[in-house]
């Protein structure tokens, strides 16, 4: 007996699930992570930095984009707006932090602004800022958490946070700064 359409689309899930141990829910978040928008884009990122089949990677892409809250069309220039000309080589540190936080909950806000991009949940705990050419900032309220190395006093960064991490290369995107926002995500 053949298959129905949601016969086929329930196997697709779980065989998503099985083949690279994470949920339909959390390849969505990090679809939406990538900053990208556009349905040939994303299966093209997913392809090539996630290692999916084309089949999942469609699949994935029509989920993360026909979702009643994917982000808006506008959320998506306001980024590339932020990382163009000589910023363009940092993009890929803001992706791997929001496909990151994007795993925190299904209560995260990533909104976009012309300069910076804003991290909620009930209140803002994070900042992602292309500072420089060379370098991305993160800001963090972390009120109980001291500075040392690289979690930094916030200074004049921004008065709307208590710490700062300076990021710039893919490398340090990595599970000390990712604890950081997750404590400051929890904290919010």
């Amino acid at each position: 007996m053949a298959k129905s359409p949601e016969d086929g689309m329930a196997s697709l899930i779980q065989n998503l699930e099985l083949k690279t141990g994470k949920s339909l829910p959390v390849w969505v978040a990090l679809a939406r992570g990538s900053g990208l928008f556009k349905h040939k884009e994303l299966v093209a990122h997913l392809k090539a930095e996630h290692s999916l089949s084309h089949g999942y990677a469609n699949q994935v892409a029509l989920q993360a984009l026909a979702a009643d809250d994917a982000p808006a069309r506008g959320s998506d220039d306001q980024v590339n707006a932020q990382y163009q000309g000589p910023k363009a080589g940092l993009l890929p540190i803001y992706q791997a932090m929001v496909a990151a936080v994007h795993t925190f909950g299904t209560d995260v806000e990533i909104t976009p602004k012309k300069a910076n991009v804003s991290l909620r949940r009930s209140k803002q705990f994070g900042l992602i800022q292309p500072s420089t050419a060379t370098r991305v900032d993160v800001g963090l309220v972390l009120k109980v958490t001291p500075a040392a190395g690289r979690l930094e006093e916030s200074g004049s960064f921004n008065a709307m946070f208590t710490h700062r991490v300076r990021v710039s290369c893919l490398a340090e995107v990595d599970a000390q700064l990712i604890a950081w926002l997750k404590q400051a995500y929890e904290s919010a």
